[in-house]
């Protein structure tokens, strides 16, 4: 009992799910295209986690919304289990304006835990930074090259 509570923790500390990808596909919203793959959402969670380490991450609709006003740049990660999707259903049409790159990941726990919190968390902006600037660039690549939602 004790080694499975010791197992659930670190598993949770090091971000990765608890659930398999596809067990949280079941759970999306309507709204989440363009989806990142499996691969493409590790790339990411790994992207958020560094940035998150240079505090260079955007968290929460209020706080993302701030930055996209005032023009910041970034790879803009939504979290594709929300609900109610009224919350933040306006984030990729502001992103889309100012083309700015954006994908869903399934799930907002993995999310909320890739950049540190144990709070999940609906949306995430990752801002560029030299540290992590490969990892960056990859991301970004990928995430430019999904079909945007007709």
């Amino acid at each position: 009992m004790a080694r499975e509570k010791e197992a659930e923790a670190t598993t949770e500390a090091e971000g990765t799910p608890e659930r398999s990808y596809r067990e949280q596909l079941d759970f999306l919203n309507p709204i989440a295209r363009p989806l990142a793959s499996r691969k493409l959402t590790r790339k990411l969670y790994k992207c958020i986690r560094k940035a998150a380490k240079h505090k260079q991450i955007r968290r929460g609709v209020k706080e993302v919304q701030k930055f996209i006003n005032k023009g910041e740049k970034g790879i803009t990660v939504l979290a594709g289990d929300t609900q109610p999707i009224d919350v933040y259903c306006h984030i990729p049409i502001m992103c889309e304006d100012r083309s700015l790159p954006y994908a869903y990941v399934p799930s907002k726990s993995d999310l909320g835990a890739a950049a540190g919190s144990k709070r999940p968390t609906c949306v995430i902006m990752i801002k560029p930074h030299e540290e992590y600037q490969t990892t960056y660039d990859e991301c970004l690549e990928e995430v430019e090259a999904l079909p945007l939602p007709l």
